[in-house]
């Protein structure tokens, strides 16, 4: 490049639609082809760690969910969990069948919400306004069974916070059968659209290397060929006791990690159907604790893990015995997706691209302020 050619740099985000949460790639280009580009966080939700560090664990748990507001569910099992192992309490069966269900609920919405992004990134915007209106009806059922929509604080230490309402597992089935009559209008709009293939094939693509070399895990790694996935190699509440298939493709690009969501998607349903038949109908569903001031961890250290929507998601919890936990650290997707990866991965991109690019690796980045 001549010394005297001058690039233009721009800043894709906050403001910009296409942008994945409050985040800004700063971005450098030659023309309309990105020479170089480094991610920037939004200084939104930060410090949630030491927020935990400081407050008893009753108190700590409604603070989690916030790591990533798309997806609390995974951060609620993952706290949860995690103070399980150390105060060695076993949750109930029925708890765990709840908790499988909820966390299959949770990737159905999540998946819905990257259909919306990522159509409304390539101006389909049938896709975004379909897919926000389908998932408002899940969150209608976690509204029934939570209290909340967003944020649920639902997966609690020892359970979950209260049992299934009456009728909730024949309205969630109800609802499985609608969006299984969804799905091939979904392929007709986005998956198979013609406009989202010829943009998405050969876009974006991570090699086998340069997955392995970030760490790179959820449909990201998968669509590099990896049949990895926590539920499988890991499993956790009672994956072990439902039938599922791990999705893989090879091309690694835009529109093999898309394709890898949605047989996800067709995964996520047949796993409920599952929970919906063996779901026991008594039993208890938590186990009673004590008053926070009066509930102490004994001193240890665990590491627990999710396969949330975009990838494993982990949580280090450290105790030194005391009603606190002395150390919490969170290990989610988006470090290395957007900080390492995303830049590696836009280079020689075009600038149109970026945003469907983006919105493929799966980020959300209260993960990295954490």
């Amino acid at each position: 490049m001549d010394k005297n050619h001058k690039l233009v740099k721009i800043f894709h985000g906050p403001q910009h639609p296409g942008i994945t949460g409050n985040m800004s790639v700063e971005i450098d280009l030659d023309g309309e082809t990105i020479v170089n580009s480094e991610t920037h966080v939004g200084y939104l939700h930060r410090g949630f760690e030491k927020l935990v560090e400081r407050r008893t664990i009753p108190q700590a748990f409604t603070i989690v969910c916030r790591i990533c507001v798309p997806e609390p569910d995974p951060n609620e099992e993952n706290f949860a969990r995690g103070i399980e192992n150390l105060a060695g309490i076993e949750v109930p069966e029925k708890g765990k069948w709840i908790r499988t269900m909820v966390l299959e609920m949770q990737r159905l919405t999540s998946l819905f919400l990257w259909m919306a992004g990522q159509g409304g990134s390539l101006g389909l915007y049938v896709n975004p306004q379909w897919a926000v209106a389908d998932r408002d009806l899940m969150l209608d059922l976690y509204e029934e069974l939570t209290g909340g929509r967003v944020y649920h604080m639902y997966i609690y230490p020892g359970g979950v916070r209260n049992d299934l309402p009456s009728g909730f597992l024949q309205r969630l089935s109800s609802l499985l059968d609608y969006y299984e009559t969804r799905l091939p209008e979904y392929d007709r709009v986005f998956f198979h659209n013609a406009v989202f293939k010829k943009r998405a094939v050969g876009t974006g693509v991570v090699t086998p290397e340069t997955a392995l070399k970030h760490g790179v895990v959820g449909p990201a790694l998968r669509a590099a060929g990896f049949e990895k996935d926590v539920r499988k190699y890991a499993p956790y509440e009672m994956y072990d006791r439902v039938e599922f298939d791990v999705p893989t493709r090879t091309e690694s690009d835009v529109y093999a990690r898309a394709m890898v969501r949605r047989i996800e998607f067709e995964q996520s349903i047949r796993i409920l159907r599952q929970v919906i038949a063996d779901m026991p109908s008594e039993g208890p569903v938590n186990v009673k604790l004590k008053n926070h001031r009066q509930f102490k961890i004994p001193r240890g250290e665990t590491w627990v893990r999710t396969e949330s929507s975009r990838g494993e998601f982990a949580y280090y919890m450290a105790s030194d015995g005391s009603e606190k936990l002395r150390r919490m650290q969170v290990k989610g997707p988006s470090m290395v997706h957007a900080m390492s990866l995303l830049p590696e991965v836009l280079k020689g991109a075009q600038l149109a691209d970026v945003a469907m690019i983006m919105n493929s690796l799966g980020t959300c980045p209260p993960e990295i302020e954490r």
